[in-house]
């Protein structure tokens, strides 16, 4: 696994590609073309190891799940990665959902709204981690009596991406906290609902709606149908979209070979 991966991040890397994920997964996913018992790595100690073959590439989990790390922890976790990839770490965080790999493997099941009271209370620790105020946290279900972070972040902090298209509670955080949302690729009219709602949540906020970044994740065969997927790519160009996300549906070498040689290059002239 090691090989695979550092040689599929080496090609990315040299080849353009503007960032790296890995999931935050503990158990492999079960769908039909996998079961939970196949092999799945911790996804910060892998982009440590990424981190060290790579140069440019900006660094994170798609998304980091918030019940699997103390959130003072987390932006301990993330600031290493942070100074030990020469300031290129992203944090990615999202409610979390594999409710299997949290039971096996111990972590508490929480509902569904105490997951995004914790998702917010984990934003503002992070954010008050990556600040000068070093003093106590007090929320509801963390409390920190010291939010000291040394070493710093490279740079003023790493970036914050939101994961996720609720209406209710996802974008209302992205508004609030995000330096980015993540959206899926669903259709142009559902992207473009999406930020609408977006835009309403930044308008209460006082926040700038430019100042957000927006992403998508593709969840589909791009290789195979390249030109549709740079056509669709354009349309939400249109948008604002400024970043999209690929998931590799072969060896991942051979998707990281394939994508720098035939779809950066032409994203590169989209926008």
């Amino acid at each position: 696994m090691a090989p695979t991966l550092g040689e599929a991040a080496r090609i990315a890397d040299q080849g353009g590609v503007a960032s790296f994920t890995v999931m935050d997964h503990y158990f492999q996913m079960e769908t039909p073309q996998s079961t939970a018992d196949e092999p799945m790595l911790e996804g910060y100690t892998a982009l440590g190891y990424v981190a060290a073959l790579t140069q440019r590439m900006t660094l994170g989990l798609m998304v980091t799940g918030v019940m699997y790390r103390h959130p003072g922890l987390l932006a301990k976790i993330v600031t290493s990665l942070d100074v030990l990839s020469g300031g290129r770490a992203v944090l990615g965080l999202g409610a979390s959902w594999y409710e299997r790999e949290q039971r096996g493997l111990g972590v508490p099941v929480v509902p569904v709204a105490e997951r995004f009271e914790r998702l917010e209370e984990t934003l503002q620790i992070c954010l008050q981690m990556w600040s000068e105020e070093n003093g106590p946290y007090e929320g509801r279900h963390y409390r920190l009596a010291e939010t000291l972070c040394m070493p710093e972040p490279i740079g003023e902090r790493p970036p914050i991406m939101i994961g996720g298209g609720g209406e209710k509670k996802t974008l209302y955080l992205v508004a609030r906290y995000g330096d980015a949302c993540n959206l899926f690729a669903t259709d142009v009219d559902e992207v473009a609902h999406k930020l609408d709602v977006l835009r309403v949540h930044c308008a209460a906020a006082g926040r700038d709606y430019d100042s957000i970044e927006k992403t998508l994740m593709f969840n589909r065969p791009v290789l195979d149908e390249t030109d549709a997927f740079l056509a669709d790519v354009e349309e939400y160009a249109e948008l604002g979209i400024t970043a999209v996300q690929v998931l590799p549906d072969r060896h991942p070498v051979s998707f990281a070979e394939q994508l720098a040689a035939r779809i950066v290059p032409r994203l590169d002239t989209i926008g």
